[in-house]
């Protein structure tokens, strides 16, 4: 190959190069979208919500049958898990959890961590530290910060459940289970967070697919002062 040439195909090569880095830093800037916290309606002034979802299967997109989360922003469900929330504010979560669930490899992650009281509320009953993963219908998922101590088990419905959502975004008349919670946010900055139960389903050890797929089963808390 001549040294024209050579020049010509690096030049190619690196022109590549260039595309696929600029093309992928756009998709996480722009894919999944950040969205905020609204301001609580009950509480105290200055405190936030947030009304998330986990579906079974989020039934469009380029990965239709991922389990993921979503989150309800101004009564429209966005495809989501990127959550912008002010530092040291009480946020108030609930999360409508509409899939299935299993017993875990692990009970630790039965209890409740890292949440203001360290408990959850389920269906509007009393405030709860441990959710039984044999008993209580399995875990079908968790919401867990690790950065922040904060790990909160959601229980499955029944599998004998017949009023099933199939493709989301998922409507309250669906069978469900609705958990609340609510933390203190830590100075700003930028924290992951995941679903720990595995449930990639269909792959290896169920760590494949929605549960290591940014925007299914994971995200990020995007704390600013």
């Amino acid at each position: 190959m001549t040294r024209p040439m050579r020049a010509t195909a690096v030049g190619v090569v690196f022109a590549v190069f260039v595309a696929g880095v600029t093309m992928l830093f756009l998709y996480f800037l722009n894919y999944p979208p950040t969205v905020a916290a609204a301001a609580a309606t009950t509480g105290s002034s200055g405190q936030e919500e947030i009304h998330l979802q986990t579906v079974p299967a989020l039934g469009y997109g380029p990965h239709p049958t991922y389990v993921s989360y979503l989150a309800d922003i101004n009564g429209k469900w966005v495809h989501t898990t990127m959550f912008q929330l002010k530092a040291n504010t009480l946020v108030h979560f609930t999360i409508d959890q509409y899939d299935t669930g299993s017993t875990l490899r692990n009970s630790f992650m039965d209890q409740v961590q890292g949440t203001v009281g360290s408990t959850e509320v389920l269906n509007g009953g009393s405030p709860v530290r441990i959710i039984n993963d044999n008993t209580d219908n399995g875990i079908g998922h968790t919401f867990a910060v690790p950065t922040l101590g904060v790990s909160v088990p959601m229980p499955g419905i029944a599998s004998a459940a017949t009023n099933v959502c199939s493709i989301a975004p998922c409507e309250s008349s669906f069978d469900h289970n609705t958990i609340t919670f609510t933390i203190k946010t830590p100075a700003a900055g930028l924290y992951p967070w995941q679903c720990f139960v595995p449930c990639g389903l269909g792959w290896p050890y169920g760590n494949g697919g929605g549960m290591s797929t940014l925007g299914y089963m994971g995200g990020f808390l995007k704390v600013v002062a």
